[in-house]
């Protein structure tokens, strides 16, 4: 039987609380402190309602090992929470001294692949519980690429024994991005490792297709879904939601067609169903330095690029990275509505081409979100352009 959950958010808190057939959810880690968590998990942990730790700051995919502190961090959160697994991405966030703000695809190149199996492999043995792998949503790709992302993926999973956090709405997006067929896809993975499902809406938009989370699931990631079920029976599907939250009638109309694609008629039952069988890992030696230190100059090169800060490197398509560094704009700028509403008010119409010119300079910093938005008020301030209390901002024109 597979069980259905939802993206627990503390936007949405009190919904996900009431929400009807929700049967585990799943928190982003770095939003949580282990040792303070929030009353509403708590609430769903009493009733027996699993939380899975999701993490997005890992950067498995990274030159660099693992920040030790933050993979204790995700330990801490599956220990608190006594959570069936954990889950993160093939991806990187930060290079160069940049810190992304998006999950950015590694080279699927075979010197790639072996640190990501090592970083994986540490990660694993300070973690107490599975860890899962999730499939990104890319807008651009790497010219030296030698597999495809099954296969990368596949290889992955199967030198390090970890599981698969399948998102079928990041195969569509390949699919639209890259024609890369999503069943062509679903045939090369190991579908016997998944741990869970990820499923989320997203919107096209300068001729690609951007993973949002923050609009409806669409008809064709559906029948993506509906396909994956048909060959085999996926543990759990979660619905993915990061913003622009509709009603909790429309989330439970979206629950409710997740439950059908997969075939679930019976009454809600929470839990989690069992992992596939664990897989020891593959024993390997260390990356050469050299190796490491090679991606590190590419993984810095690309993200100098997406900040606006060096020019596109060679071999990859500079529309496709204009298009990525807009949308990645676009994200960090759409923070400041939520955590600073009056000094977006005040800003007005300005808010694009100064977040913009901000962003070119400033890499986005430690901390997330937050402290994105309060060094970028601190900056206006600084210069000159915003004065006023912070109740009453005013912008100087």
């Amino acid at each position: 039987m597979t069980s259905i959950g939802i993206g627990w958010r503390p936007e949405i808190d009190l919904t996900v609380e009431d929400l009807p057939g929700v049967e585990f959810v799943e928190v982003i880690a770095e939003s949580i402190r282990p040792d303070d968590l929030p009353e509403s998990l708590l609430l769903l942990r009493s009733r027996g309602v699993p939380v899975v730790p999701h993490g997005i700051g890992l950067s498995l995919g990274g030159a660099t090992p693992p920040d030790p502190s933050r993979v204790a961090h995700l330990a801490r959160c599956a220990r608190a929470l006594d959570a069936p697994l954990v889950s993160e991405h093939v991806a990187f966030v930060r290079a160069g001294g940049h810190e992304t703000g998006h999950l950015m695809p590694v080279p699927r190149t075979r010197e790639s692949l072996d640190v990501v199996v090592h970083n994986v492999n540490a990660v694993q043995a300070s973690l107490d519980v599975p860890l899962a792998l999730e499939n990104i949503a890319a807008l651009v790709a790497w010219p030296e690429d030698e597999l495809t992302e099954a296969q990368f993926i596949g290889e992955v999973l199967a030198r390090t024994g970890a599981l698969l956090l399948l998102d079928v709405a990041n195969l569509f997006s390949s699919g639209v991005n890259f024609a890369a067929d999503p069943l062509s896809a679903l045939a090369e993975l190991p579908l016997d490792r998944i741990g869970y499902v990820h499923v989320a809406g997203g919107v096209e938009r300068d001729g690609l297709w951007h993973d949002t989370h923050t609009h409806p699931v669409t008809e064709p990631i559906l029948a993506v879904l509906r396909e994956l079920a048909r060959r085999t029976n996926p543990p759990a599907v979660l619905l993915e939601r990061d913003g622009d939250y509709p009603a909790a009638e429309e989330l439970e109309a979206e629950l409710a067609a997740i439950r059908a694609a997969v075939g679930r008629t019976d009454a809600t039952v929470p839990g989690f169903p069992p992992l596939p069988s664990p897989i020891p890992p593959t024993p390997a030696a260390a990356p050469a330095e050299h190796t490491r230190a090679r991606l590190a100059q590419a993984h810095a090169r690309l993200a100098a690029a997406l900040a606006g800060s060096a020019e596109p490197p060679a071999g990859f398509d500079a529309e496709r990275l204009r298009v990525q560094r807009t949308a990645l704009i676009h994200k960090r700028s759409s923070a400041i509505t939520w955590h600073e509403p009056a000094v977006a008010l005040a800003i007005g119409d300005r808010l694009p081409a100064l977040f913009e010119r901000y962003a070119a300079a400033v890499p986005k910093p430690e901390g997330g979100s937050a402290a994105d938005v309060a060094a970028f008020v601190g900056h206006l301030r600084a210069t000159g352009v915003l004065t006023g209390s912070r109740r009453r901002p005013r912008l100087i024109t």
